[in-house]
């Protein structure tokens, strides 16, 4: 349940339902290319190498500490840029909750997001004080109220009203089923896949606090892939089915299509209740995410690689102090929110950077499996990649390529934006400084730590 409420949120469906039927492409593509490799190498890896620190621990024992650190902090940093884009979905969802009339107006209120965004944020952060018992009924509450009910009833609603009759705006949102792949702007709505399918290695952090990681962890991933693809498949399907293309806006297009397709029956009013649950998934999935990478990064504090007042953990083992450093950065980015000109533009923006950052890690991650299984090929888990060595090459090899795919994709703003205020050139001068910030402070900070580890302390 940790691992579907974590990925399998409903955010991304309506820039994939701008596909219509070429968004089922999209969705085999990087199930293919991503989901599958990223879950079978994940779990070999987690089940090799269970201790904590997850994809740190991996990369420290296949590069060494340096590199270790720069993948915990891609990891890190992407979800400082993450957790504000999904809040805002869920701040979205919970406008319509309590004010339907005004939800329109208030999913495009700068100010009104940036409130329920750090409200919601630290909120998870001071349950996350608790530890994995205090935060995981949050989780499994989420996963049926974020994503279970209100992906089944999307779903049901479209289905029911094909066989009823009626119109459908599907083929008006893309008649395709493979899209003009030559047009690089039309088609920068499917990098949002990635991020959709990503984070099934974020678990791993917990694999040694689990009954029996070896079977539990892989058996975990293969139940929660084929959920999390027919969730995504049919939701994105039954929003193009239900609005045409100008419709419905990318942070409330879920609660649009729901709103639509209940209002054919008279049952406008249950569209509120759904959209409160959805809001409560959103909460349910920050919270499964607030604590996995914080100790990797925790992994890497204890290792010298951060300052040793970072290392600090209370009763429950949780990294307060991370988490805290962690929650400021959050409270910055939401704040430099209201610099875009639209509350669209901002969440596409954010969005990609985040993705560009997280498939940084995942190119390291897919390299260190790599290497890890030759220079220890002692080193068995319960679980490895079907298929021996060409399997794992293939999976890695896969990994790779879909993960550059998608940088070199995430630089063209996507058409589908263009009355939003993006400008094209402030698009790509942002992601590429944001992405060069990722990858050059972390070894900016390793090379400052072993400056000050190298001088002779003074003497007395």
């Amino acid at each position: 349940m940790i691992n579907i409420v974590a990925i399998a949120s409903l955010r991304d469906l309506p820039q994939m339902a701008s596909y219509g039927i070429g968004s089922i492409f999209f969705y085999l593509l990087a199930a293919v290319v991503f989901f599958f490799p990223v879950s079978l190498v994940a779990a070999e890896l987690a089940t090799a190498w269970p201790e904590r620190g997850g994809v740190y621990v991996w990369v420290r024992e296949a590069f060494g500490e340096r590199w270790g650190f720069v993948a915990v902090f891609l990891q890190w940093s992407q979800n400082l840029c993450w957790y504000p884009v999904v809040l805002t979905f869920g701040a979205a969802s919970l406008a319509f909750a309590v004010a339907p009339d005004q939800a329109a107006a208030l999913s495009e209120s700068k100010t009104f997001i940036v409130i329920v965004v750090l409200l919601a944020y630290w909120f998870s952060v001071l349950l996350n004080f608790r530890g994995l018992s205090g935060s995981a009924w949050v989780s499994i509450v989420g996963a049926f109220s974020g994503v279970v009910i209100p992906g089944t009833l999307l779903v049901g609603l479209a289905g029911l009203g094909l066989l009823q009759g009626e119109p459908s705006n599907l083929m008006k949102n893309g008649s395709e089923l493979i899209p003009n792949l030559g047009n690089f702007s039309n088609i920068t709505f499917a990098v949002s896949v990635w991020l959709a399918f990503a984070g099934m290695e974020m678990t791993a952090a917990h694999a040694r606090e689990v009954r029996s990681p070896e079977r539990t962890y892989p058996l975990g991933i293969l139940i929660a892939a084929g959920v999390i693809l027919t969730v995504f498949i049919l939701g994105a399907l039954s929003i193009a089915t239900a609005l045409a293309p100008d419709q419905y806006h990318l942070q409330s297009g879920v609660t649009e299509a729901l709103q639509s397709m209940f209002d054919r029956y008279g049952l406008g009013s249950l569209a509120r209740v759904v959209a409160f649950g959805m809001a409560l998934g959103v909460f349910g999935s920050v919270n499964a995410w607030v604590i996995g990478p914080s100790k990797g990064l925790l992994a890497a504090a204890e290792k010298g690689a951060l300052p040793p007042f970072l290392s600090r953990v209370n009763r429950n083992g949780v990294p307060t102090r991370i988490l805290l450093v962690q929650g400021a950065a959050v409270s910055l980015i939401c704040i430099a929110f209201t610099a875009q000109p639209t509350v669209a533009s901002a969440y596409f923006m954010i969005s990609v950077l985040t993705i560009q950052m997280y498939l940084c890690m995942y190119i390291i991650m897919f390299a260190a499996a790599w290497r890890l299984r030759s220079l220890h090929p002692e080193q068995k888990g319960k679980f490895q990649v079907p298929g021996g060595k060409p399997g794992l090459a293939l999976a890695c090899g896969l990994g790779g390529l879909g993960c550059l795919l998608s940088i070199g994709l995430g630089f063209f703003p996507p058409n589908q934006l263009k009355e939003s205020g993006i400008d094209p050139d402030s698009f790509k001068t942002f992601l590429a400084v944001g992405l060069l910030a990722a990858l050059g402070l972390p070894f900016l900070i390793a090379w400052a730590r072993s400056r000050g580890k190298s001088k002779p302390s003074s003497a007395s």
